[in-house]
């Protein structure tokens, strides 16, 4: 094709690659509170389990719907990438040879497969053991013991024995009257029915309790997103490790030979990357930088099973009839 074609192919794929992305974000849209508030999961039981209340703050009244477009945003990102992809492929195809055909059709399923994993190994595995971490490090400090007040001699045991008693459930009562009084130990809220209303669903109130803590752990929504988000990031593109040594290794720069016997550097260099794709604390840090060095180890398996030649097949000789145009 002459080059104004080229621009004219390039203009068309480009329309319709974000035109297709207007489904996505229908898509995004109708589930992102479901998704917003299945990512607030995770930070919510590790302060349950820390006994500190399982909410999150939000100081300014834009700040949930914030969060609520970048978690659309990504979803739509995510979603359509694999139609964005679609339509890369439609443009630089018909100019690929055989063989470079079949490079592809191995890196960019495996590419998907890894950020995929990588990603869901960040949310299950990686997030809560971060998570009860910082927070069990910060309930900690200023933590100081309650001082028992002296007993009251003047005071009769008919009267200490009626002091009030709240009971303490593992949630809310079924149906409780107005008035009653209760600790929830889940929501970790003293809580009270205040009316029943006309459809006769009961209204409950509740305040939140606290450890006898000097430092309240009271995260902000839009934070936490942020630092989901960068996890993600991180873990997706750490996750890529194997399709970098196995391009790497078809390209002919490196092989699996002379990289075996710098196995302790690169394991240094994982956990340098591990640092910077994470906020750079310890736990992160290895829990990123010990995958991707087993992730290394996994390439150096794919560089001798899969080797250029073997992948390439037949083709690899491009002057036997291989040519993009023969390919188109």
């Amino acid at each position: 094709m002459p080059l104004g074609d080229h621009l004219e192919e390039l203009r068309k794929r480009l329309l319709v690659a974000l035109l297709g992305l207007i489904p996505f974000l229908v898509v995004a849209a109708i589930i992102g509170r479901w998704v917003l508030d299945f990512l607030t999961i995770p930070v919510r039981h590790a302060l349950a389990k820390a006994g500190l209340p399982p909410v999150l703050q939000a100081t300014s009244p834009v700040e949930v719907f914030g969060a609520y477009m970048k978690v659309v945003l990504l979803l739509t990102v995510l979603g359509g990438s694999w139609w964005v992809l679609i339509q890369l492929w439609r443009f630089i195809s018909p100019g690929l040879y055989m063989s470079e055909r079949r490079f592809v059709y191995i890196l960019v399923p495996m590419s998907f497969l890894l950020t995929i994993t990588g990603v869901v190994f960040m949310y299950y595995a990686m997030l809560p053991v971060v998570l009860t971490f910082f927070i069990n490090f910060g309930s900690t400090l200023g933590e100081k013991d309650v001082l028992t007040a002296p007993k009251i001699v003047d005071v009769s045991p008919e009267v200490m024995d009626s002091m009030p008693l709240t009971p303490v459930l593992a949630g809310d009562p079924a149906e409780p009257s107005v008035g009653q009084t209760w600790i929830n130990s889940v929501l970790m809220q003293q809580r009270t029915c205040i009316r029943v209303n006309d459809s006769g669903e009961r209204v409950i109130v509740g305040s939140p309790l606290q450890l006898s803590v000097g430092i309240v752990q009271q995260y902000r929504l839009t934070e936490y997103i942020k630092l989901v988000l960068t996890f993600a990031l991180g873990f997706a593109l750490g996750f890529q490790m194997p399709v970098v040594v196995l391009l790497l290794g078809w390209a002919g720069i490196i092989d699996h030979k002379s990289l075996a016997g710098y196995r302790r550097y690169i394991m240094m260099g994982c956990m340098v990357v591990g640092a910077i794709l994470t906020p750079a604390d310890p736990i992160s840090m290895m829990l990123l930088g010990g995958p991707l060095y087993l992730l290394f180890e996994f390439g150096l398996v794919l560089q001798r099973v899969m080797p250029a030649s073997k992948v390439a097949g037949g083709f690899r000789n491009q002057g036997s009839g291989d040519s993009p145009s023969d390919a188109s």
